[in-house]
């Protein structure tokens, strides 16, 4: 499994929203509010197999509400 963040800007008044649909799809392993330029802070592990950017683009970008999204990938834990 690769572990990737995913960071969240929704619209205004969307944040609550948008976690509620992320929990009820069951994609995050971790959510969490954040402060700065993004809303919401999502832990995920994707297969892999799987495209990362077309799992992410099926099922956490169609939620309506969210404005932008950063992705970053990890290697390696230390």
């Amino acid at each position: 499994m690769k572990c990737v963040f995913v960071q969240i800007r929704c619209k205004p008044g969307e944040t609550y929203r948008v976690a509620d649909e992320l929990y009820k799809r069951e994609v995050a392993s971790e959510l969490y509010s954040t402060s700065g330029d993004y809303d919401l802070l999502m832990k995920l592990y994707i297969e892999e197999d799987k495209d990362i950017g077309k799992f992410i683009n099926d099922h956490v970008l169609d939620i309506p509400g969210i404005s932008r999204s950063l992705t970053t990938l990890t290697f390696k834990a230390f």
